[in-house]
């Protein structure tokens, strides 16, 4: 297998459709291994979640009690200083710790090795009959687009919720055709104004939801294909004759990576999160 062969299997979405060859954009199909990784790992947020409060004392907290206190918070000061609707903030604020988490547990799997679960998978779809080189499975929900931008999305709606609850659909109605530009008490200039306004709106609410999304794929896209050609370094070293070199120089690469990776991660989950919280903000604010 040359290079370029194993990034583009390491790049090739576990599908609904059979051996497809996917791009980075059809939503014509559905990434199983994205939605499975993601499920399974939103589970696990959940339950950690929900042991840390049923284990919570009012005594001395211990270290995992103490640990998911100072997230909580972090994530409650982060949300006090952005939405200051107390009510709007008993349902963002735990949204946003398990958004956190979630996303940082997804970006996470960035460290694992690379072709570890792929290799677990080929054994196990082997074992069932089939060709083990059609075995495709990629383990970051992050790196695939549509997982982002699903995320992205679902951040929109909660918006538009917001925007009608806090502003009613009428005042909200109004804002739509009202700002940025503001209106005029003449019937042509305002209709103008409003038309314009009104695609303002929509244009703003797309580039929102669509860098929301794009920031954090590109990110763990990027850290993907490092860790990939990473490991093609340690392959090289297998088959080189200098290959002592190389695999000395696959450790160091890779342990480096991975250290300031953990940083890129948590990063990309915060913003992640600061940012949802930001535009739910605006959805309380009056233009």
């Amino acid at each position: 297998m040359t290079a370029g062969e194993y990034i583009t299997h390491h790049l090739t979405h576990l599908t609904n459709v059979g051996d497809k060859q996917t791009g980075i954009v059809d939503f014509s199909y559905l990434n199983l291994d994205s939605i499975i990784i993601a499920s399974v790992l939103g589970a696990v947020v959940c339950f950690l979640l929900w042991r840390a409060a049923r284990q919570a004392t009012a005594g001395v907290p211990g270290r995992f009690q103490a640990a998911v206190e100072i997230l909580f918070e972090m994530v409650d000061g982060q949300a006090k200083s952005v939405i200051h609707n107390a009510n709007s903030r008993k349902m963002v604020a735990p949204l946003a710790l398990v958004v956190f988490l979630w996303i940082f547990l997804l970006n996470a799997m960035d460290l694992l090795p690379v072709d570890l679960l792929p290799l677990i998978w080929q054994l196990i779809y082997g074992a069932a009959g089939h060709d083990p080189h059609h075995a495709y499975l990629r383990v970051v929900p992050t790196a695939d687009l549509s997982t982002t931008l699903g995320m992205s999305v679902s951040v929109l709606l909660i918006c538009l919720y917001y925007n009608v609850k806090i502003k009613g659909l009428g005042g909200w109605a109004h804002e739509l055709v009202s700002a940025p530009f503001g209106t005029s008490k003449n019937p042509v200039f305002a209709l103008i104004l409003g038309i314009i306004n009104f695609l303002m709106q929509m244009i703003e609410f797309v580039a929102k939801t669509v860098s929301h999304g794009m920031r954090l794929f590109g990110n763990m896209y990027a850290g993907e294909l490092v860790f990939m050609l990473i490991a093609l370094l340690g392959g090289y070293a297998a088959l080189s004759l200098t290959g002592g070199l190389l695999f000395v120089g696959h450790l160091i690469a890779g342990t480096i990576w991975a250290i300031f990776h953990i940083l890129v991660i948590t990063l990309q989950a915060f913003i992640f999160m600061m940012l949802t919280l930001i535009y739910v903000g605006q959805a309380h604010d009056a233009h």
